[in-house]
């Protein structure tokens, strides 16, 4: 017990001594300046920041890359540093070359069609744009046509259960 009290003694000591000093970038003579934004920055204009990809087949690759589509509207060359997906299944690719001003771009995006049910997922864009971190959404539902079916013949059937043997009556006698 008395360990217990102790401990507890000194950790509230350390929290009493530690809350009173102030760091130093806390206290500035003159707050920091914010940045004025560059009126010449690369900015995006989406031709759609979400992408619908309705009801699809598991496997139908044809159907996996949908493509976000862009304008640099901005008066200088936009660079998209960085494009990533929410997790692994979705996999952007994005425009490696400076997008000039007026000039269009798109990014690729690949959905892992292998994975059932629904599905919604982001992809965060970075670039020296004004807004420099962009989310775009995708989502969708894929469902298996195999699901339900009955296997061909000549398939592997799956064996029943197994199934307790039944026990023989006893005689009376």
């Amino acid at each position: 017990m008395k360990k217990l009290f102790l401990m507890l003694s000194f950790a509230g000591a350390s929290i009493f001594a530690f809350a009173q000093t102030a760091p130093a970038a806390a206290t500035p003579a003159t707050p920091a300046a914010t940045p004025a934004p560059d009126p010449n920055a690369p900015e995006f204009k989406w031709e759609g920041t979400t992408i619908d990809y309705g009801t699809v087949k598991k496997g139908d690759e044809t159907n996996a890359v949908r493509e976000f589509k862009f304008v640099n509207t901005g008066k200088s060359a936009l660079i998209i540093s960085s494009c990533r997906g929410s997790c692994g299944c979705t996999v952007p690719t994005c425009p490696t070359e400076p997008i000039l001003p007026g000039a269009a771009g798109k990014i690729k995006v690949h959905y892992d069609i292998n994975r059932l049910g629904e599905f919604t997922k982001t992809v965060t864009v970075t670039s020296n744009a004004k807004t420099p971190n962009e989310t775009l959404k995708i989502h969708g539902v894929v469902n298996d046509p195999d699901a339900g079916k009955t296997p061909a013949s000549g398939a592997p059937v799956q064996p029943n259960p197994v199934q307790p043997k039944p026990v023989a009556p006893v005689s009376p006698h």
